[in-house]
């Protein structure tokens, strides 16, 4: 049975594993980072999984089942944070994954299928500005330019941040995992409004939208804002101000599917009161559960970039940092989360994802479900983010009785 007074505990433990500051800094590869994977490391342990590491750090823990020759069925989420951010996203998946083996533990319940727990690492795309490379890598999505060409604000690879931990990037093949999988399951919190607003407690995801990323570089001309008249101005600034409202126009007016878009990094140079902006470097982010609708909006901005930069005589680097696809829920895990919540009493619907996930990089490579619940007034990224123990019990149950299923010799998908 799960714990609901153990995930409590679990969730105070970790909240305490950060950096000072409002919220939680759990960045990933950081020293707090890696406290907090020391301590979900532990409890995997406890939980009677034996773990193994990869070539880029996620952690892998076995639980044998009464056929070991069976494909396995993965869970697992991640562990690091966005800056001051919260203590739900991506914990909530884990402690859920590792509750639900060691309620099997200790009541001595033995799986048909083995199941492998998987704490992930660098899901956020905080640190270098690509999101879910712990499980980019094990399904071989990483490439050794990618560890050279990902650099964080203070301008270390991901390659040097990866040997500094004692990690074997020169391998990075190693991490691909290769063994087949029945199937994979992760539990998060919903990072949005909907179930809170539909007062559901479980949702059952059908689809995961995914982002395109990329850097635009704008080589502007830094003058005298006095002395330079208007009309001779190369403003990186006035320029990058027109493409961040094309992109929200663009983004809202698609029609084919939804589309969202953000321009989340706007460094200008050299940012002082009395000269016009010269260099500025946007970060952009579009996504939709439509790769189709995502490709045309990203590249109808590419396209005005162009032209507001020509017209103005500004020199342009466009630098692409990830291009993911969406990602498909099986319909038979679909419906298996919805029947289980249903015969657990809980009130469900179903619902894609508008975040990323872990899960995404799967979906292609074993059927593949997700389950959400509700976070307080959709709240994510964020100290202020939430979700009540009632709710992180109730989905934890419903988790841990889906997997149970999914392992079972006789159910097929």
């Amino acid at each position: 049975m799960i714990s609901q007074k153990r995930l409590e505990e679990q969730f105070a433990t970790l909240k305490n594993i950060t950096a000072a500051g409002r919220g939680i800094n759990r960045l990933a590869f950081s020293d707090t980072d890696w406290q907090g994977r020391d301590y979900l490391m532990q409890l995997m342990r406890d939980a009677g999984l034996t773990l193994r590491v990869d070539a880029f750090g996620n952690v892998i823990g076995h639980y044998a089942g009464s056929d070991e020759s069976l494909p396995a069925v993965m869970c697992g989420s991640h562990g690091d944070s966005v800056p001051e951010g919260g203590n739900y996203d991506g914990i909530f998946g884990i402690l859920s994954a590792i509750e639900t083996v060691r309620s099997m533990h200790e009541e001595g319940f033995v799986p048909d299928h083995p199941i492998e727990v998987v704490l992930f690492m660098c899901e956020e795309s905080s640190r270098f500005g690509a999101a879910t490379l712990g499980s980019r890598a094990m399904r071989g999505e990483l490439s050794q330019e990618d560890l050279d060409r990902l650099q964080d604000k203070q301008g270390h690879s991901l390659r040097e941040v990866l040997k500094a931990r004692g990690l074997d990037p020169d391998h990075i093949e190693r991490a691909i995992y290769k063994k087949p999988l029945k199937a994979f399951l992760e539990t998060h919190i919903e990072q949005g409004k909907v179930l809170e607003h539909r007062q559901v407690q479980i949702g059952a995801v059908t689809g995961i939208a995914a982002p395109t990323r990329f850097r635009v570089y704008l080589h502007g001309s830094a003058d005298h804002s006095g002395a330079t008249p208007m009309n001779l101005r190369h403003d990186g600034l006035c320029a990058a101000a027109k493409i961040i409202t094309k992109l929200e126009e663009l983004a809202a007016s698609e029609t084919s599917a939804p589309v969202v878009g953000t321009v989340g990094i706007c460094d200008v140079t050299p940012d002082v009161m009395n000269v016009i902006p010269g260099e500025v470097d946007l970060g952009i982010d579009i996504r939709s559960i439509s790769a189709a609708a995502k490709k045309k909006v990203a590249d109808e901005l590419k396209a005005y970039i162009k032209q507001v930069t020509d017209e103005r005589d500004i020199p342009c680097d466009i630098k692409p940092v990830s291009d993911e696809k969406p990602a498909v829920m099986n319909r038979h895990i679909v419906k298996l989360v919805s029947d289980t919540a249903a015969k657990l009493g809980f009130t469900h619907i179903e619902m894609p994802s508008g975040a990323g996930h872990d899960s995404m990089h799967w979906a292609e490579y074993a059927p593949t479900g997700m389950i959400f619940i509700p976070c307080r007034d959709g709240i994510s990224h964020n100290p202020a983010e939430y979700a009540s123990p009632e709710d992180i019990a109730a989905g934890a149950s419903v988790f841990s009785e889906v997997i149970r299923t999914l392992a079972k010799k006789d159910f097929s998908l």
